[in-house]
């Protein structure tokens, strides 16, 4: 069978990603995509990468243009995409690559956005683990309305949550930096993201707990272990068009040791395509994941500092968005996880 697919929001960082995985993916069939200020655009004006597309036309971002699709991917500005679903068939499976549906608590919400809370979807991350032993890959199957994470919600969460749900870090005094490529921030023009704004430059954004990822990330590690957590989010601006390093720490539990770590993390991710848990004395490396759906973890006991480091690398438009997207949409529609979604990562 092949599903018929409409990706609004095309013409954007993510949207054109989605693009080049959904390009090969041999159950979907792309027949619409829609844009905003670029409608009535030729795709490849926009993405002059995506050859395969020929002379497909952007449309205008309206539901009367996503309606009798199988599946709509949604890569639109945070806002956008409660009103448009709205308007579609329950049938149809909508995957939402915005904020707008990840958020489970009303309050976590208008804490950090702006506009009323629209609800919340089933999770898109398929190897969350939980607190009761299983995964969200569970809640994905059937369901019609997912809500993809945020890149860096990604890279955090898939770093610590084998080890706040092994109870090997305690809830309290947990640390992330991350190092992220601009990408992340979509495609709009902006001073701050200019190539002479950013190149030779390291510049920290939305720090002293701003984030909006920030309620995203304690929400996973709530659902992984049963309990609230309290951490520190501090996001790097890194002159690097993609690519996130996020290096994560948390206070080492009594009893804890680098065995029990690695038998957590293998416990979690021992079986999961798109993880790789490297060697000792390995550290991530963003090139390495670069084009990839694969994340890089690495983990490490500061003995002096009686701290638990665990460091992972994802490509933000890939794993950290995209990838996310068409994986779940895979586990929804019945189809075999890894289709369309590439392991290997491109260099130099």
């Amino acid at each position: 069978m092949t599903f018929s697919v409409a990706v609004a929001g095309a013409s954007g960082y993510g949207g054109g990603e989605l693009l080049r995985l959904l390009a090969v993916h041999p159950e979907f069939e792309v027949r619409t995509v829609t844009a905003h200020s670029q409608a009535g655009q030729r795709l490849r004006d926009v993405h002059p990468h995506l050859a395969s597309y020929g002379d497909l036309v952007l449309e205008k971002t309206e539901a009367e243009s996503l309606r009798g699709h199988d599946v709509v991917f949604l890569a639109l500005p945070h806002g956008h995409s409660g009103a448009l679903t709205e308007e579609l068939p329950e049938g149809t499976l909508v995957v939402d690559a915005a904020a707008d549906h990840r958020l489970e608590r009303e309050a976590d919400w208008t804490d950090y956005y702006p506009g009323e809370w629209a609800g919340s979807w089933t999770y898109g991350m398929p190897e969350l683990v939980l607190a009761d032993g299983g995964k969200q890959r569970r809640n994905l199957e059937a369901a019609r309305r997912i809500a993809v994470p945020g890149c860096n919600v990604t890279a955090v969460t898939l770093a610590l949550a084998p080890l706040v749900r092994a109870g090997l870090i305690g809830s309290e005094g947990i640390s992330t930096v991350l190092a992220v490529g601009p990408s992340g921030a979509g495609k709009k023009a902006s001073v701050g993201m200019l190539a002479s704004e950013l190149i030779g430059n390291l510049v920290p954004y939305n720090a002293f707990g701003g984030h909006r990822h920030n309620p995203e990330i304690r929400q996973n590690l709530r659902n992984a272990s049963g309990r609230d957590v309290r951490l520190s989010f501090t996001p790097v601006l890194v002159p690097a068009s993609r690519g996130i390093l996020a290096t994560c720490t948390g206070q080492l539990a009594e009893g804890a040791t680098l065995e029990r770590v690695r038998e957590a993390y293998e416990e979690a991710y021992g079986d999961e395509t798109f993880i790789e848990l490297l060697e000792d004395g390995r550290y991530p490396r963003t090139s390495d994941v670069a084009g990839s759906n694969r994340t890089q973890i690495a983990f490490g006991i500061d003995e002096r500092a009686g701290r638990l480091i665990a460091i992972s690398a994802l490509d933000n438009l890939g794993k950290g968005t995209a990838g996310a997207a068409v994986q779940s949409a895979n586990i929804s529609l019945g189809l075999e996880e890894t289709i369309s979604l590439p392991i290997n990562g491109v260099a130099p």
